[in-house]
């Protein structure tokens, strides 16, 4: 730290004489009493000849000297992933200061002339310069003078190093913690970011005020965890004689930064998923799931925002364009988003169906075209009538008229509240502000917000997930990772542990059930099938998402979406995998632009092939089964007896690891800022192919 400007000395006469006179140790103490962390030395003073003595130091002829007590802000903690990479850190910055001396009876217009030829060529030169009047000028000087008057914004250390040589002698460069976020965008919407509690006082100096302006959580989990990651302030002493001269600085109480919020995503994934959909989309997300413990691993939303744009802080300007950008870009669509899931929502219907006896693994039901329900034609995606399918090919070719009639029959109370229990209609219970709890609508709500109970026209749209159906990317694949694990829903966490400024947890997770499922194994065996066979058979339409080193399980999606004038559609691809044995959970989201012609197959399913595919090798090591470990038998003390060769010579070690979619209904969703859903009133237009 540069301090020009002001001498640096201490006498023991001066010191006697400050301390007396502030009210601090008496004089007859001091010889006795060393003070904490401070090297004793006697510096000359320029101008003085003779060293004053104890009994000069009185209010009335020493009424500029001071003893101040200043607050250290501590350093906010840090937001890491589960590795613990850091997402949310801090960074020594500088900000530019202009140091006043002790003038001798200088009126008003000689201070604000001095700071002034000070000032004036940093005008337009230095970054975040605050121009300040002559009535700030003065004031600091009268009340303030032994401080620092800040007058640029933080800078680097890098711009603080090239500027020091061009500063005068009386500008100081005093160092500051700020709040850095070394990923910039990633995962903007989950981490949030910091600001200013408020400027710094001015006018008389206070006991204990801050020496820079200190922050506080403002969005996300800095927000959310503000109390863990706020750190306990330290203390600085400062002592100054008659003349400005600085006797003494100590620190009394040293800083204790904030503790560490450790969440569940894996950094390098995040950061994939972010260039996946960068490369693949405008607008859209990708959440991944552990099926197993519920950890979130993956959270990503298209648009996303520099966090560092809002540290110290943001201007008016920059704000307002963020908010008025088209994309949106500080909305997560990963989480605050409400959609409707489209044919994604299917094998909640399967399942449904399966599990009470609607169908069977090889009942077949005739599908046409279309249907007509009540008034309405409903059609399906495809203008050629797929004919007697059963459930797994119903799903492999996404079907909308089997499910139209399968979803009627199984009724919307059952398929509705096995949605439920696979954790749609409700937030996620994650520490993310403004979720969108989504819609799964019930009798109540439609007669309070349609005038009518379901109908059985309600039940086909919603059993191809449209109509009122509204779900989050994250719910979308909460819900997969239920019918991946198949007896439960775990519930998901977002973080892993909270730990001290020592590094002791004080919060940790565990894995936890939030919800049994009450599904009869078979039938979830069945759905998995279907959802291969999406992936795998030559007629299913997310043939697009297959990986070389495992079996898939997915579910293409595509419904209109938006204002009808602008004719927006959007894609999904949602699933597990492996099939066989699921792990990993995931739904993709792919907002189309106007008048764009998509699919799930086409748009959603190759970013999730390029999501998995490069992570093959430490995919394939996690989802290996394990590894076996052979019991060694010292040399000479082999049992060569043939009845012993049926024994095991070896024992399991346990790893510990701490489409065209049918039209939607207006829904009426809590969230504000909440993207809804646009009623439509025909079925889908005929030309229109789903995921081919």
């Amino acid at each position: 730290m540069r301090r020009i400007g002001f001498r640096v000395h201490r006498t023991i006469v001066n010191l006697i004489g400050l301390l007396v006179c502030s009210g601090g140790l008496q004089a007859q103490e001091l010889a006795s009493t060393e003070l904490p962390g401070v090297e004793y030395s006697v510096v000359p003073v320029e101008g003085e000849s003779d060293a004053r003595a104890a009994n000069d130091g009185a209010i009335f002829t020493r009424k500029d000297a001071r003893t101040i007590t200043l607050k250290i802000p501590a350093p906010r903690g840090q937001i890491v992933d589960r590795k613990g990479q850091p997402m949310a850190q801090n960074e020594v910055a500088y900000q530019v200061a202009l140091q006043y001396k002790q003038f001798q009876d200088a009126d008003r217009a000689y201070v604000i002339d001095w700071a002034r030829t000070r000032l004036e060529p940093l005008a337009g030169t230095l970054p975040g310069y605050s121009e300040k009047t002559d009535d700030e000028l003065y004031d600091h000087y009268r009340h303030r003078r032994w401080l620092p008057l800040y007058v640029s914004g933080q800078i680097s250390a890098s711009e603080a190093k090239e500027l020091e040589p061009k500063l005068s002698s009386d500008l100081v460069l005093y160092p500051v913690y700020r709040r850095l976020y070394p990923e910039g965008s990633l995962a903007a919407h989950i981490i949030g970011y910091s600001g200013s509690v408020g400027r710094l006082p001015t006018g008389p100096i206070n006991f204990n005020e801050p020496l820079w302006e200190e922050s506080e959580g403002r969005a996300g989990l800095e927000k959310i965890y503000n109390r863990e990651l706020t750190g306990i302030d330290g203390t600085k002493r400062l002592l100054f004689d008659e003349n400005g001269n600085k006797l003494l600085e100590n620190q009394t109480k040293r800083p204790r930064p904030g503790g560490t919020v450790v969440t569940t995503l894996n950094l390098d994934w995040q950061k994939r998923a972010e260039k996946v959909l960068k490369n693949g989309c405008s607008r859209g997300a990708f959440v991944v799931i552990d099926v197993v413990t519920g950890e979130v691993l993956v959270m990503a939303s298209r648009p996303s925002f520099d966090l560092n744009a809002f540290i110290p802080g943001i201007s008016t300007e920059e704000f307002t364009a963020l908010q008025e950008d088209p994309g949106n870009p500080l909305f997560g669509r990963a989480f605050q988003s409400a959609y409707p899931p489209a044919s994604a929502y299917k094998p909640v219907v399967a399942l449904a169906a399966l599990n009470n006896g609607t169908v069977t693994e090889y009942s077949t039901v005739n599908s046409p075209a279309s249907i007509r329900i009540g008034n309405h034609t409903f059609k399906n995606w495809s203008t050629i009538p797929e004919g007697p399918i059963d459930v797994k090919r119903a799903l492999a070719r996404s079907c909308n008229t089997w499910f139209y009639q399968v979803g009627i029959d199984v009724g919307p109370s059952v398929f509705l509240g096995l949605s439920r229990r696979l954790g749609m209609g409700e937030k996620s219970g994650l520490p993310l502000i403004g979720e969108t709890p989504g819609l799964v609508p019930t009798d109540e709500w439609m007669m309070k917000n349609e005038g009518r109970r379901i109908l059985d026209g309600d039940t086909a749209n919603m059993s191809i997930g449209q109509g009122s159906l509204l779900a989050s990317p994250l719910q979308v694949a909460q819900m997969m990772a239920g019918i991946g694990n198949g007896g439960a829903l775990p519930k998901l966490s977002l973080i892993s542990q909270v730990q001290d400024s020592h590094g002791r947890v004080i919060k940790a997770s565990v894995p936890e059930r939030k919800n049994w499922l009450g599904l009869d194994e078979e039938a979830v065996a069945i759905v998995r099938e279907g959802m291969r066979d999406v992936v795998e058979k030559g007629y299913g339409t997310g043939k697009s998402g297959g990986l070389s080193f495992t079996s898939l399980a997915g579910k293409t999606g595509t419904a209109q979406w938006g204002p009808p004038s602008k004719n927006q559609r959007l894609a999904w691809f949602a699933g597990f995998l492996p099939y066989d044995n699921p792990r990993y959970a995931f739904a993709v989201l792919y907002e189309g632009k106007p008048g764009e012609g998509v699919s799930g197959g086409r748009m959603s399913a190759p970013m999730v092939r390029s999501f998995f595919e490069p992570l093959k090798d430490e995919i394939k090591e996690i989802i290996a089964p394990p590894k076996k470990a052979l019991i060694v038998v010292p040399e000479g003390e082999e049992d060569t007896d043939d009845e012993d060769d049926d024994v095991l010579k070896a024992i399991p070690i346990d790893e510990f690891d701490l489409e065209e979619e049918a039209p939607m209904e207006e829904s009426e969703v809590e969230e504000e800022n909440v993207l809804r859903a646009v009623p439509i009133d025909e079925g889908p237009d005929d030309g229109y192919n789903e995921d081919l």
